[in-house]
């Protein structure tokens, strides 16, 4: 069950829910992590996670980017990196602490019938040179291991095994501190499953500062026991840091029995390590303990005592069985002290049994790809290891240290000089560089690679000097050199004279233009800031001129049909229906010639709707200035707006299902996210209510009607001074008070919306003798009584999640303090709203995505998918 907070309590939360949002915007870029949503076509914050997403274009060469063509609600599955080429396609990871360091890595993988053929593929994943995973459904899917590399780069790789081609949704890789865990440089553990025990939800980063995800899990057999206070956790000497969230729930044993067992079976050959993590959530009385005992199948007898919550883990030896039972046992019969769990974790160990290439060589031929530009299908991952996948063109030596002996470069279209590198492969016996296009002198340091015997450099623009040393080993016969079919020295100075002055002169010629494109930019970028005269961003009526379609009055008449159907008042004039040559709705709003406040409002929205463009904003179609007539024409809303659907009067009485109502909060979110935090510098829309929530035939949500919205002078300043102004209802008090407007007074206005939605009642409830109320003065009390159930909207005949309704009530309730200081962002909304929609959706979803759950950072985490051979841990 939800917590039923009192007012007092709620408003608490909601003020460090604003303060933990500001603190979140220097938390994205976390120098420990690295997070990259494969496929995707820009970098981004991640609200919900305050994490920092990269594209992969940066950590990979092969591949292309596709979308899939289902729904789904996890940003970093919409995208993903499909690999048509190559039997091997490897990402490198370079963290900042490097080499020795323990990680965890976590790649995630969503199909989503990207390629319309609805066949998922089946492919294996490496971590450098070892086997990691088999990847083969079309569900949701991570995998995870706990991986310490031996160089500075980290190679994961995807293996074509012949069942589809690869792909990859996202990647990710935390860096974890060295004491915890059993893996080594020789040893990574493979993560199979990590319960919360006892817990409602998943918990990932920020919670957990390693970001692991502790997925929700319940037996039955067991009793729940919970801590409501959890702040008060003792951390210290808890190297492993379970969140808090986490270890305050637990399962206990039943009265009829002083055990807690769990069993499965398994792969023989697995070795496994499990981790049990304790934390006391009970007082017992004279200082009494609660002691139990520990059995891994029928071994390893381990005495616990736990102390009042101070977490406590427990790792257990390892364990290589077909049938494993794990057993934690009251050492007294009284059942006020049965055992207890609060979280578990399981892991197989994964041993690295092959040696990569050393690693001078590995950095030496990765240079000499970079330098050239070399782009073979096969060159991805270590260079020599394995065997099956050895870089097109290289031999290698397996005596030890895999090591490259052979290079052949031949007719690969390689330009310039000689790269270093290739004297840093010292175990080199053979560099066949011909019919190449390469110039300038042939390099000494050939000469210093003590095995090499055979060296072709025919057919490029070499200078024909051979240096001594060179020249000494050839004469020795210790080295078999061909440098014939060289162009003619002469001819090529000649040529090379001609090509420098060009490359002098095209790179001076661009430098120019680009100066003067600099230039032009930075004139338009000072008129434009001029322009502004302290009130924000302005647009002239040129401008809405040179940017949208236009019309004339007499398209119009013919477009409305002589302005016959009404469909609504806008804050300048009526609102008309309209229809284009190719039958296109949309909704003509024309001022009103006598109105100097609308043609002002006119205006506001125009310069507004001219810089702002996002799916859950209604969009500009055209203008109409002929002559005395002005109008903005508009895409049309086949729906309404979201005030009719909640009225017992409108819309044909349709009453909004609640995960409809749900969907509506995040759309409105969003727009209203894009206008605080993703326009520079940022607008306040100032009226935001229920009618000018507009929905399409989809029922997506679009904001409306900008006539009030300001945008700030600059993007640091916190308020803008202005007339209070808006609908009565909605007005922040702190705004009507102050007169300083700001993005929290949107806020305020959005969670009198939320209420709506939940209700159905507008925001000032009118009795049939026509007294007013004001909806907070009805829902507060209640709320507070903590009849959640009470205030949704009875129409709903109790068609919804009481667990979503009262989190949705405390996003709510986190909107409308009086004071702007204790409001959290839009952005921190908008993550606790996908949340409670994905807590609504998860109950709809099939049993095998059932125990999915929302994470309180906002983003959707799912169990991994077990190996075959495993089941999943059940009670005994």
């Amino acid at each position: 069950m939800r917590r039923r907070a009192t007012r007092f309590h709620l408003l608490v939360v909601c003020s460090a829910i604003g303060v933990l949002g500001v603190l979140a915007q220097d938390q994205y870029q976390n120098p420990d992590f690295i997070s990259i949503d494969c496929g995707a076509p820009n970098d981004y914050d991640d609200y919900g996670l305050r994490l920092h997403y990269q594209t992969d274009d940066r950590f990979i060469d092969s591949g292309e980017n596709r979308q899939i063509t289902d729904e789904h609600n996890d940003q970093r599955s919409k995208n993903l990196r499909v690999f048509p080429n190559g039997t091997r396609n490897c990402y490198t990871l370079q963290p900042d602490k490097g080499k020795g360091n323990k990680y965890l890595i976590r790649a995630a993988f969503y199909y989503g019938n990207y390629d319309t053929k609805d066949q998922h593929p089946a492919f294996d994943l490496h971590i450098g040179t070892d086997y990691w995973d088999t990847v083969n459904t079309s569900i949701y899917y991570y995998t995870e291991i706990i991986h310490v590399p031996k160089t500075d780069d980290i190679q994961v790789c995807l293996i074509n095994t012949g069942n589809g081609l690869p792909f990859i949704s996202s990647l990710e890789l935390r860096w974890m501190d060295n004491s915890l865990y059993q893996a080594d440089s020789t040893t990574s553990l493979f993560t199979n499953w990590r319960y919360n025990i006892g817990g409602l939800q998943t918990y990932r980063y920020p919670h957990d500062v390693y970001d692991r995800i502790w997925t929700a899990k319940n037996y039955d057999k067991w009793k729940p026991v919970n801590l409501w206070n959890f702040t008060s956790l003792k951390r210290n000497n808890d190297a492993y840091q379970v969140p808090v969230e986490v270890l305050a729930t637990a399962q206990i044993a039943t009265d009829n029995t002083s055990s807690i067992s769990l069993y499965w079976k398994a792969n023989s050959s697995s070795q496994w390590y499990i981790y049990f993590h304790f934390a006391e959530l009970e007082v017992f009385p004279n200082g009494q303990k609660r002691h139990f005992f520990l059995y891994v199948n029928g071994g390893l007898e381990i005495r616990v005592v736990l102390l009042y919550q101070i977490p406590r883990t427990v790792p257990s030896p390892s364990v290589s069985a077909s049938d494993i039972q794990l057993s934690i046992q009251s050492t007294t019969p009284d059942t006020q002290y049965q055992p207890i769990l609060n979280a578990i974790e399981f892991y197989i160990l994964l041993e690295h049994l092959s040696l990569p290439t050393a690693t001078d060589d590995i950095t030496a031929v990765n240079d000499i790809k970079k330098v050239y530009g070399i782009k073979r299908d096969s060159w991805q991952g270590d260079p020599c290891v394995p065997k099956d996948f050895i870089w097109e063109g290289l031999q290698c030596s397996y005596d030890r240290t895999p090591r490259i002996v052979a290079v052949n470069l031949s007719f690969s279209k390689l330009r310039g000089v000689v790269a270093d590198s290739f004297s840093n492969l010292l175990a080199l016996t053979s560099l066949d560089l011909s019919g190449n296009n390469l110039s300038g002198k042939i390099p000494e340091s050939f000469a210093t690679l003590p095995n090499l015997k055979t060296l072709n450099l025919r057919g490029n623009n070499f200078e024909c000097s051979i240096p001594v040393s060179l020249q000494k080993k050839v004469n020795d016969s210790t080295l078999q050199l061909s440098v014939d079919n060289n162009t003619n020295p002469c001819k090529e100075n000649s040529y090379e004279s001609k090509k420098k002055r060009n490359s002098f002169i095209v790179p001076v010629i661009a430098a120019t233009l680009c100066s003067v494109a600099v230039l032009l930019m930075v004139i338009a970028i000072l008129w434009r800031i001029k322009s502004r005269n302290g009130k924000g961003i302005t647009v002239t009526e040129g401008a809405i001129k040179s940017k949208n379609r236009p019309f004339t009055y007499s398209q119009l008449l013919k477009i409305t049909n002589n302005f016959t159907t009404i469909i609504g008042q806008g804050g300048f004039g009526k609102v008309y229906l309209g229809m284009l040559e190719n039958g296109s709705k949309v909704a003509v709003k024309m001022l009103c010639r006598t109105s100097q406040q609308g043609y002002k409002e006119f205006l506001a929205e125009a310069q507004l709707l001219m810089i702002v463009h996002h799916k859950n904003l209604v969009s500009l179609v055209g203008y109409c200035d002929d002559a005395e007539n002005m109008a903005l024409i508009y895409e049309f809303m086949e729906k309404g707006d979201l005030r009719q659907h909640l009225s017992d009067k409108g819309m044909d009485a349709y009453i909004l299902p609640w995960n409809e109502r749900l969907r509506i909060a995040v759309d409105a979110a969003q727009g209203l996210d894009y206008l605080h935090n993703g326009c520079k510098p940022p607008i306040v829309h100032r009226d935001l209510k229920t009618p000018n929530i507009l929905l399409n035939e989809n029922m997506q949500a679009k904001i409306a009607d900008f006539g009030l919205s300001k945008a700030f002078s600059a993007e640091n300043d916190s308020y803008i001074s202005t007339c209070p102004a808006g609908t009565p209802g909605y007005l922040d008090p702190e705004f009507q008070i102050s007169g300083n407007l700001n993005k929290k007074s949107d806020v305020f206005s959005f969670g009198i919306i939320l209420f709506e939605l939940i209700t159905g009642y507008p925001a000032v409830m009118r009795s049939a003798n026509g007294n007013a109320m004001h909806i907070l003065q009805w829902v507060i009390p209640i709320i507070e009584r903590g009849d959640v159930q009470s205030i949704v909207d009875p129409r709903l005949n109790g068609n919804f999640s009481v667990n979503s309704a009262w989190m949705l009530v405390e996003i709510a309730m986190s909107c409308i303090p009086p004071t702007a200081i204790q409001r959290p962002d839009i952005s921190g909304i908008l993550a606790e709203l996908k949340e409670c929609w994905d807590m609504e959706t998860t109950t709809n979803r099939n049993q095998r995505l059932g125990s999915c759950r929302r994470s309180s950072a906002g983003t959707l985490d799912m169990m991994s998918s077990e190996p075959s051979y495993e089941y999943t841990p059940s009670a005994r």
